[in-house]
């Protein structure tokens, strides 16, 4: 059995889809490694917030590689997969993947780990409902 996969797919849902822009990118026209992360976290934040039926806070990000650069223009996707869910905790597993111009060609730019914790209005952990 072949390992690569020869057509390769966001796995998770499309939970944010965003156009990179000139503010966003460094002197050389890469799209800023941080601004992608606060995109992954929103991305990220919005399907834990679903688990956990009310407000949520990021405790933890892990497992980051970037493995190609984002440059303007580009039409960015974050794909959202909970993974697991605790009393209070939920882990959200983030796949960037942008638009390879008008092919319609996607290519996988990232992934991390995400774990939020579930809080009440007074930002005391809570149990996820």
């Amino acid at each position: 059995m072949n390992s690569i996969d020869d057509n390769p797919s966001p796995n998770g849902e499309l939970s944010l889809q965003t156009i990179a822009m000139p503010k966003d990118t460094n002197a050389s026209g890469d799209i800023f490694g941080g601004w992608l992360l606060s995109q992954m976290d929103i991305s990220a934040a919005v399907a834990a917030g679903k688990v956990a039926g009310g407000r949520v806070a990021t405790v933890a990000i892990d497992n980051m590689n970037f493995l190609v650069p984002v440059q303007v223009g580009a039409v960015v996707g974050c794909y959202t997969e909970v993974i697991s869910v605790g009393r209070s905790s939920i882990q959200v597993i983030v796949e960037v993947w942008m638009d390879k111009g008008l092919t319609g060609k996607k290519i996988k730019v990232t992934e991390g780990l995400f774990v939020f914790v579930s809080i009440d209005n007074n930002g005391r952990t809570r149990a996820v409902t």
